[in-house]
């Protein structure tokens, strides 16, 4: 719309005036409840105010300035509004740590060759070992970082005893497993061969930990000059926080005239508003486990995974074959949905459709209006035979008086045995990891607790 302005002749440009004006107003709208929802707090900050001079210092343009959040920790608002289009923040490629900075350095050329070690793992290696070297180019960097990233990956026992019975369980313990394993095929034989490099009182499960959480909470893919797509750390941007409706959508090329990595806008920020990033298309439970929250508002991304099998039977006269395959569907929660009546009553069209075809309730010219509403009938009690069992194996508690049971669990070489009752008594004293988890359990009910309701209501009206 720029261009067009900018070469249209006078009698169109009234025109693409307004409808520019309108779509900056659209956008404005967008998000609206993500900073009414956010209380500002006043907070010292010297290592975050320390790494903004130091970025000023190699290069680093920004528009935006560190505020502190009650519940989100730190995040960057802008010092002065921001446009469609404008640039909020400008990193120097020299800043970026990635393969090719890695490549440069001692580490990489001690183990390169170490038992087909990866780029990311020495990435990781690298970030643990820096972290501690106080004569690093990137130490303003490190020391801004907080000591804890509180993710999933490091959940306690009450939290995760909250969250047995979910998908996110299995999916925190699998990372967890794969993390320890990782960890333990690397030390102490790493201190072992290169004790100058990797110090015992550096090279801890701690500390590996979180350099994993630093990577997997702070990494960004970028296109660099080179052409090469890599993984990651872009100091300062690091900053910014997440949102269902971000304002920085692209940013993930250097640019080849400035070497520089831009984050422009894609709705307006006002002055002294939180400016958002994407940080992907991302489900609540990746969020909770790589990340360590639970974005506000109501995320597309947020599902129920729905695996069915379905079996055709074939006879050939004397013997009979079966053929089995599996489809699995994403079920989001049904306010996200346009329409709530017929012939999807909010419920995903996909996954209706494959039950209609695997009940024998497939619609056609001759379908007559009574077998349309027992055929739907059908389906929609399919539908809350497997829902109903899931909701109830997510029960409502009152909120003054919460218990789980202590499961028994390993991480690698961590046995946790089976221990009594945790009596969750309130949650706002609940520690960080409990609350997180609860709020999770809390969206998994919410998402199922509305397919019901849509399937009963449904019902109602066939």
């Amino acid at each position: 719309m720029n261009k067009l302005l900018l070469t249209s002749n006078a009698a169109s440009k009234e025109v693409f005036q307004m409808l520019q004006d309108e779509i900056v107003a659209r956008l404005r709208s967008v998000g609206k409840k993500d900073n009414s929802q956010m209380v500002s707090q006043t907070q010292y900050h010297d290592a975050e105010d320390s790494l903004l001079k130091w970025g000023e210092h190699h290069g680093v343009k920004s528009k935006l300035r560190i505020a502190f959040y009650q519940g989100a920790g730190r995040g960057m608002v802008a010092s002065e509004s921001i446009g469609v289009g404008d640039t909020a923040l400008e990193i120097p490629e020299s800043l970026i740590i990635s393969e090719e900075l890695l490549c440069q350095s001692e580490v990489f050329l001690a183990i390169k060759d170490f038992n087909n070690i990866t780029s990311e793992t020495m990435l990781l290696l690298w970030s643990m070992r820096e972290r501690h070297n106080l004569s690093s180019k990137f130490k303003t960097y490190f020391e801004a970082l907080p000591e804890n990233f509180n993710t999933g990956l490091s959940f306690g026992i009450d939290a995760l005893a909250a969250l047995e019975g979910t998908l996110l369980f299995d999916e925190i313990m699998q990372a967890k497993q794969h993390l320890r394993q990782q960890y333990e095929d690397l030390f102490p034989l790493l201190c072992t061969n290169f004790p100058e490099i990797f110090r015992k009182d550096v090279c801890t499960w701690d500390n590996f930990l979180w350099a994993c959480e630093l990577w997997y909470s702070n990494s960004m893919m970028v296109v660099l000059s080179s052409g090469k797509l890599s993984t990651c750390l872009v100091p300062v941007a690091g900053l910014l926080n997440h949102s269902v409706s971000p304002h920085i959508l692209n940013y993930g090329r250097v640019d080849e005239a400035t070497k520089s990595l831009k984050f422009p806008l894609s709705r307006p920020c006002d002055a002294g508003e939180q400016c958002f990033l994407s940080y992907g298309k991302h489900p609540g439970s990746h969020l909770v486990t790589f990340y360590g929250f639970l974005p506000r508002g109501d995320n597309p991304y947020d599902f129920i995974p729905l695996d069915l099998d379905t079996s055709a039977d074939e006879e050939d006269g004397a013997a009979q074959s079966v053929s089995t395959s599996q489809t699995t569907h994403m079920v989001r929660g049904t306010w996200l949905s346009r329409s709530g009546g017929f012939p999807t009553y909010g419920l995903p069209q996909p996954l209706l459709s494959h039950l209609r075809a695997a009940l024998g309730c497939d619609l056609d010219e001759s379908t007559t209006e009574a077998d349309i509403k027992e055929n739907d009938r059908v389906v929609l009690e399919t539908l809350l035979s497997i829902f109903n069992p899931m909701l109830e194996d997510l029960p409502e508690t009152d909120e003054s008086d919460r218990c789980y049971s202590r499961p028994h669990f390993c991480v690698g070489a961590i046995h946790l045995h089976h221990l009594p009752v945790v009596l969750i008594s309130n949650r706002e004293s609940a520690s960080w990891d409990v609350k997180l988890a609860l709020g999770y359990k809390d969206l998994q009910r919410r998402i199922i607790s509305s397919i019901v309701t849509s399937c009963t209501s449904a019902l109602e009206n066939v």
